[in-house]
């Protein structure tokens, strides 16, 4: 298990998870000097109030967390918020838990840190795992949002193409699987020329990198992640405001490696395939230019309408490559647009898909393991959007409207084949702090598709 889970242990100190309408009756159960110690300090059992109660030698006995009504939902990982506040210690939930699973991964969650460039950190406080709770499933989980995490969070000058290339062999390594990779001009003569037009600026390869894992006649599942380890826009060269998150713009490929560990080590029984192109969108003379048409595996000639849309040409180039095998379900992550923040927020990622069972399966699963995903429609008078007048699509939509919608369509003109196809248009970055979900690299949709893997096929 994770180092923040203990087993179950009677001697950790209790949490104990109380509302307003349970608070008095759990009053009549504590010791007089800590329901007087309570009140003093105001306790009254408000969704996030917390109140350390000592014993008489001055050490932490009890903690008391306040919670929203039993009958209204609250966030499962809301407990969480306890693991960045609490001394370190062991510690034990009480009381109002709505899912003992999703609380201990909360807790994992929120005690992850970023200390690559620092100092460890000391001593944490300690969960001792719930009753109902698998342990070791939600370490997995847990160890492999860390992962997602940590590879969003490593800035772009050491994590490039070849360090992203690096991270997927690394876990080929960890978990039995077989890797291979297409880089530089090799792109070219294998036939991914938008993946080589956009990384070719920069001196660091383009490459669209492969891992493959589980038996061939089990169904087929395919992942793919935009991978562009840093995004300056390219000619339409971004403002500083807008450069200086862009080390998040490989939060699509770090998702989609967290949900091939989980479904890798979880020995779920499928054959998987991971495909992940990586670049870096530069600036130099052998950048790609607004105007330009380039040719796309599919075959469909695109027209460059701003080179800041990078993202889904690597992605169709990629997908294309995915679709020729028809895979029983395709899914791709990517950090692509600006207006799927703006319609939704940081915390909710857009998806798009034409199939109604896994549209469904997706917003049920998501909200069962407190992954959201909110469906939009591909809405088809929108392709119109993406007409060009010298080419067979535009890659951008004319009128700036509707930009994580006409993103999706663009991107759907590559897949025909599969049936079970979803787009998730993720943020990867938790803008501010909230229970289970520290600020900085967040893993959006992983845990979702892991979920959903799990439940269609194992």
């Amino acid at each position: 298990m994770h180092s923040l889970l203990t087993t179950a242990s009677a001697t950790a100190v209790p949490i104990h998870v109380v509302s307003a309408e349970s608070w008095p009756a759990l009053q009549e159960k504590l010791a007089p000097a800590h329901r007087s110690f309570a009140l003093a300090q105001g306790f009254a059992a408000r969704p996030g109030q917390h109140c350390l109660l000592p014993d008489t030698a001055g050490t932490l006995a009890v903690v008391l967390l306040g919670r929203s009504a039993v009958s209204r939902r609250q966030d499962p990982f809301a407990p969480a918020r306890l693991a960045a506040l609490l001394p370190a210690g062991d510690y034990r939930l009480e009381g109002e838990i709505d899912d003992p699973a999703l609380a201990a991964l909360g807790w994992l969650l929120q005690g992850y840190r970023f200390d690559r460039y620092r100092k460890p950190s000391p001593s944490r406080a300690r969960l001792s795992l719930p009753n109902g709770a698998d342990g070791e499933e939600v370490s997995l989980i847990a160890e492999s949002a860390m992962l997602a995490r940590d590879l969003v969070n490593t800035p772009a000058n050491d994590l490039g193409p070849a360090e992203i290339e690096g991270a997927i062999r690394a876990l080929a390594e960890e978990c039995g699987a077989t890797t291979s990779s297409i880089v530089g001009d090799d792109l070219v003569a294998r036939n991914f020329p938008m993946i080589h037009a956009v990384g070719r600026a920069s001196p660091r390869a383009p490459r669209l990198v492969e891992l493959s894992w589980g038996d061939p006649a089990h169904p087929k599942v395919t992942l793919v992640g935009k991978g562009v380890a840093f995004d300056t826009g390219g000619l339409n060269l971004k403002p500083d405001s807008s450069m200086l998150l862009m080390k998040k713009d490989m939060g699509g490929a770090a998702a989609a490696i967290a949900a091939a560990r989980m479904i890798m080590l979880a020995k779920l029984p499928v054959r998987l395939r991971l495909l992940v192109p990586a670049v870096e969108n530069s600036v130099s003379g052998a950048s790609f230019r607004p105007g330009d048409v380039l040719a796309s595996r599919k075959g469909l000639s695109v027209e460059i309408g701003n080179t800041d849309a990078e993202g889904r040409l690597i992605l169709a180039d990629a997908l294309a490559l995915a679709d020729e095998e028809a895979p029983e379900l395709l899914i791709d992550f990517a950090t692509l647009t600006g207006a799927a923040r703006t319609a939704l927020g940081p915390e909710l990622p857009p998806f798009y898909t034409h199939d109604e069972g896994l549209a469904a399966e997706i917003s049920l699963t998501g909200m069962a393991v407190n992954d959201p995903a909110w469906r939009l429609p591909l809405w088809p008078s929108y392709d119109a959007m993406l007409d060009s007048k010298i080419a067979d699509v535009n890659h951008v939509s004319s009128g700036g409207m509707a930009g994580s919608v006409t993103a999706a369509l663009f991107l759907n003109r590559f897949v025909e084949k599969t049936a079970s196809y979803a787009h998730f248009d993720i943020y990867g970055w938790n803008p501010s702090p909230k229970p289970g979900r520290p600020e900085g690299g967040e893993c959006q949709g992983a845990r979702l598709t892991y979920a959903l893997v799990k439940q269609r096929y194992a």
